[in-house]
């Protein structure tokens, strides 16, 4: 079902409260201070029915220029605009920056309500809307009708409501199957209830039960009851104004500005990539690093505007910019903002969101303001693999992707499918679900990689390779998922690109090559470990004993050659003391494994008999078996592992 929210703009006391009453016969204007001032300082809220049968929410925003920052607050979302200019006034500074604010928040439709016609004679009236005609061209109103009403004899209010029936039929229908996003306009206590928080919904679907965060401050609560048009719902949909009563949070930590959203599914951040689109009637150039007022959502904010590709905005003129933002928003690719001047404050500005979590830019950066380009304007296909390859240490999730890009997840898969056969993007399965990064980019550690091992071969060519741990460590600083970077390091052994075993990594060509010398030691090493069976000697006093077969100038080969039968498995390192043979390690599992299948369980005396060795060097092996889970201790008894 499509659901839609009517919004009113335009200057103050042009009677944007009078004709919602009219239109709905009821008073959105409940402050104390709005009915005695007889202006509206907040957002009011209210709704009807069409003669369709659909019901529509109505927002009434503000037009005192005191009050811009309320005004945007309830622009967005609307999906109709009832732009209001009383017929005793005609077009005011704040129709001009109402006008040029729902522009760059993006509405689409709207149409003109001449207010207060029973306050002006025929021939005034005519001259109004001759005027107003004339300056609504060139703007996403230049051809909306145009409806005199009178909200006091109600003359003419008939007619809008068919005319906003009609306009609602080319409403687009919101995205439900997007996240749920809902940025809070007012927060309030309900006695016996607790904290309730209203504003539009921006995407997907919010349910009795759901878990939400609040963003930015990572507050995390519970759904309790909806209601949406006063009535009690299970469910709520994008497009709707909505109030929810919230669980497990004090109304003091949330606040107009804030975004209520599914946990996890935006990334708060303080800076952001954008088009910017300088306004025709700004009063003067604009420069690099100026400090605005950034209005997104519910939210204002300051920041500092870094223009990426002009050294100076002309008016009318448009730029990719970076905002630094001095508070953190979470927001989402192809969201909009409107910037006003930090003092005095006026409207200058707006446009998209491009990358709401980019790293820091460098202006005139070609490759920058290609990629942001891409990202801009570029077919799905080509944004996503733009986002996967910027983001490809961090292994993105489908989910991830969307937050990034704005672009539903259903197409996200169809389009990474595409970039999977065009081999140029590679996902991996975890826990968590399949998660994606760019060819190039494991391409590009592969050559980091192959680097590395070429130099440490060069130095160590005793060596079978460098350990797993250190490559992960050096190439991917740790940040790597385990089974990401197993399932890599496999991925490079099929391709023939390197070799492994439990702990080592090599370049697939390379193999140790031992001299006549290091042959002898080899053999003279599994010879004596081989005779000593299950009593071994001292670690030393075999390095010791060999060495003084060899030339002086050879000693370090004892050493090294020693290390590559550990290694190789060709001997087995249990403890600094305690060495075994890879025939006599082969045996003593052999034994155990035999015991346990008649037995089930082994003591450390029934292992030492049947070794016979210490029990020393019983313990030593059971502990062992335990480490790389051949056994398991269960009391004084050892198990299958």
């Amino acid at each position: 079902m499509k659901h839609i929210i009517v919004g009113t703009a335009g200057h103050i006391d042009h009677g944007k409260t009078t004709l919602i009453k009219a239109l709905t016969g009821r008073e959105t204007d409940t402050l104390r201070e709005e009915k005695e001032r007889g202006i509206s300082i907040n957002l009011g809220f209210t709704y009807f029915d069409l003669p369709s049968g659909k019901r529509v929410g109505i927002v009434d925003v503000p037009g005192h220029e005191k009050f811009i920052k309320n005004m945007l607050a309830g622009a967005s979302g609307i999906d109709i605009v009832l732009l209001t200019i009383a017929a005793d006034e005609g077009v005011m500074p704040q129709t001009r920056e109402h006008l040029n604010i729902l522009s760059l928040l993006g509405v689409e439709k709207g149409i003109v309500v001449i207010t207060k016609k029973d306050m002006v004679d025929e021939e005034w009236l005519n001259v109004v809307i001759e005027d107003t005609q004339k300056y609504l061209q060139g703007t996403f109103l230049k051809d909306a009708q145009i409806i005199p009403v009178s909200s006091t004899t109600k003359e003419g209010i008939n007619e809008l409501i068919k005319a906003i029936d009609s306009l609602s039929e080319d409403v687009t229908e919101k995205n439900t199957s997007d996240f749920f996003r809902l940025p809070v306009d007012r927060v309030f206590t309900v006695s016996g209830f607790g904290t309730v928080v209203t504003g539009t919904l921006m995407g997907g679907i919010i349910s009795n039960g759901d878990k939400v965060e609040i963003y930015t401050s990572g507050i995390e609560a519970r759904v309790r009851n909806i209601q949406v048009h006063d009535t009690t719902v299970e469910s709520a949909f994008a497009g709707q104004r909505v109030a929810i009563n919230l669980s497990g949070i004090k109304s003091a930590n949330i606040k107009r500005g804030d975004t209520l959203g599914e946990i996890g599914a935006m990334e708060p951040s303080t800076m952001i990539d954008c088009r910017l689109n300088y306004l025709k009637d700004a009063q003067k150039p604009f420069k690099n690093r100026e400090r605005v007022k950034i209005y997104h959502g519910t939210k204002e904010v300051l920041g500092r505007v870094i223009l990426l590709d002009k050294d100076v905005l002309n008016p009318s003129d448009t730029a990719l910019v970076q905002i630094s933002l001095e508070d953190s928003i979470a927001a989402k690719r192809g969201d909009r903002y409107v910037i006003r001047t930090y003092s005095p404050m006026y409207t200058i500005g707006g446009g998209i969101i491009i990358n709401p979590n980019p790293p820091k830019r460098k202006r005139f950066d070609k490759k920058v303001i290609e990629e942001l380009s891409i990202e801009e304007k570029g077919a799905p296909e080509e944004v996503i693999e733009q986002i996967i390859l910027k983001n490809s240490s961090s292994f993105l999730s489908i989910n991830a992707i969307a937050n990034i890009s704005g672009i539903k997840s259903i197409d996200i898969e169809k389009n990474i499918k595409m970039l999977q056969d065009k081999k140029k993007v590679i996902g991996f399965k975890t826990s968590e679900g399949t998660l994606y990064c760019h060819r190039d980019y494991l391409d590009n550690q592969y050559k980091r990689i192959k680097e590395q091992l070429e130099v440490f071969h060069k130095k160590n060519p005793l060596k079978v390779g460098t350990s797993k741990e250190e490559i992960k460590s050096k190439i991917f600083n740790n940040n790597i998922k385990q089974k990401i970077f197993d399932d890599y390091l496999h991925i490079l052994e099929c391709d023939k690109l390197i070799k492994t075993n439990n702990k080592y990594v090599s370049l697939y060509d390379f193999n140790v090559s031992l001299t006549k010398i290091q042959e002898d030691i080899k053999n003279k090493f599994i010879d004596i470990y081989n005779a000593s069976g299950m009593e071994p000697p001292k670690t030393n006093d075999v390095i010791e004993s060999i060495k003084k077969d060899i030339p002086n100038n050879r000693i370090d080969d004892v050493k090294m050659v020693f290390e590559l039968l550990i290694d190789t498995g060709e001997l087995i390192k249990i403890n600094d003391e305690f060495i075994l043979s890879k025939k006599a390690y082969e045996n003593s599992i052999n034994l155990l494994n035999d015991y346990l299948n008649q037995n089930k369980e082994i003591t450390l005396a029934e292992y030492r008999d049947l070794l016979s060795t210490s029990r020393k060097y019983a313990v030593s092996l059971l502990e062992y078996f335990d480490q790389v889970k051949i056994t398991k201790r269960v009391g004084d008894k050892r198990v299958k592992y």
